[in-house]
């Protein structure tokens, strides 16, 4: 959905070039690159097989950024509901959750030298439609059929009615960026 997205967005543009590939084969030529960056999706590479392709494609001294979303969990009374939602309803949320991800695993990914780190505040406000959307659209949430999936968005909805205002709700974000030269 991602790839497909960024062809319709950069339709028009020279600049992009859409590739069928993966991390673990990227389908780009040796020393190709200057930069690569991943986000969220960095959770799902397989470290074996994708580390040695970063280092095929990437031209002497490229970079490697990973950026991602952590969500707060506690910092607000929503926050904390919307939590509790996933930790009963999805489907294999405590499995998929890019924050068991540190500093170590990244390091370990990407080799010896320094990794640089920022992080940075971030937010969404989202009306109820868009909260749904943003839910359904994540790995972890049970499909429509699923057994979970209207129970689901019928506790969604009494969260969100609870902590509303002015019909919207905030999710808080600490975002991380690891930059590192290969």
């Amino acid at each position: 959905e991602m790839r497909e997205a960024a062809e319709e967005l950069f339709a028009d543009s020279d600049l992009f070039t859409s590739v069928a590939g993966s991390a673990e084969e990227t389908t780009l030529p040796a020393g190709s690159v200057e930069l690569v960056a991943a986000g969220q999706a960095f959770h799902w590479f397989d470290p074996q097989r994708a580390r040695p392709e970063l280092e095929r494609i990437l031209q002497t001294g490229g970079w490697v950024t990973l950026i991602w979303n952590d969500r707060r969990k506690t910092s607000t009374p929503f926050l904390q509901a919307y939590e509790e939602l996933l930790l009963t309803w999805a489907t294999d949320y405590r499995e998929v959750d890019h924050t068991r991800i540190g500093q170590i695993e990244i390091e370990s990914f990407l080799g010896p030298g320094e990794v640089a780190t920022a992080t940075f505040d971030n937010r969404q406000s989202f009306g109820y439609e868009g909260l749904e959307g943003r839910l359904l659209s994540s790995s972890y949430s049970p499909a429509a059929g699923h057994p979970k999936h209207r129970l689901m968005v019928e506790a969604l909805r009494s969260i969100f009615d609870t902590h509303q205002t002015e019909g919207r709700v905030t999710i808080e974000y600490d975002t991380r960026v690891y930059l590192y030269q290969m």
